[in-house]
């Protein structure tokens, strides 16, 4: 047997034991044992053993009344101290590089800081962009998908200092309100309908952008996904493959940290 079979070889009850609570994590409810089975695809009479040794150890609890399992303390424990060690921008990282080598465009990466949503990473593309950022750069929130972004899932309190003093022209100088609190309120309410803030030749013209969130385990934003280029060459759409290609870089970083979207129902 070759080094790599044996590097292939794993325990299958382990496999079919993690699958059953995989099962239990998605189904976001207690189940019964036979709703537990048909979902994962394991006979009740197999899976029964495993949910008695997962209750034993913590990883799964079953109510007396009812007899439906749903995860125990201990899958909490484990999942907490994941949740400690993870830096949201540590993920990011693993992934952005891929999506500006797929895309050939700038791929940037933003948090919330003092002054408002910062430049922490970017990956330049293969043909410069001349634009004037770089890390640290601070987005404005009225000019900049970035900004709109942010302006739309960071609580209001926490915005309405770096909203002030954008407005007054601080991070660019020729604001000219165009961008009242209605049109502001607009950009949200359509960043909120897509998923994702889009900029046409704005703030800098003949280069377009979309930013895409990425959400912690609480559902809050941990940071903003940014793929930008010149217009020419840049998908605009909100259905085109650039803005797709995106959001499915920002749903596995989100999935990464935790993150659960809220299921939807017809």
């Amino acid at each position: 047997m070759s080094s790599s079979e044996k590097t292939r070889r794993g325990i299958q009850s382990i496999e079919i034991g993690s699958h059953l609570l995989k099962t239990l994590s998605d189904h976001g409810e207690p189940m019964a044992l036979r709703d537990l089975a048909l979902a994962s695809g394991v006979a009740a009479g197999k899976a029964h053993p495993y949910l008695v040794s997962f209750c034993k150890v913590g990883f799964v609890t079953q109510d007396p009344a009812s007899n439906r399992y749903e995860l125990g303390p201990l899958a909490l424990e484990l999942g907490l101290a994941k949740l400690r060690r993870i830096d949201a921008v540590k993920e990011a990282s693993k992934v952005v590089g891929e999506l500006a080598a797929a895309t050939s465009q700038g791929v940037a990466v933003a948090v919330w800081g003092n002054l408002g949503p910062t430049i922490v990473q970017l990956e330049e593309p293969a043909r410069p962009l001349h634009v004037n950022l770089r890390i640290g750069t601070v987005m404005s929130l009225l000019h900049t998908a970035t900004g709109r972004l942010f302006a739309t899932y960071m609580p209001p309190r926490v915005i309405e200092d770096v909203l002030a003093a954008d407005s007054m022209g601080l991070h660019y100088k020729n604001p000219n309100d165009a961008h009242s609190d209605t049109s502001l309120q607009k950009a949200t309410e359509e960043v909120r309908r897509r998923g994702l803030a889009r900029a046409l030749g704005q703030p800098i013209p003949g280069i377009n952008a979309f930013c895409a969130p990425v959400f912690d385990a609480n559902g809050r934003i941990a940071l903003g996904i940014l793929i930008m280029g010149a217009a020419p060459g840049f998908d605009s759409d909100w259905d085109g493959d650039m803005a797709r290609r995106l959001l499915a870089c920002a749903a596995q970083v989100s999935k990464s940290l935790g993150y659960k979207p809220a299921k939807t129902t017809d």
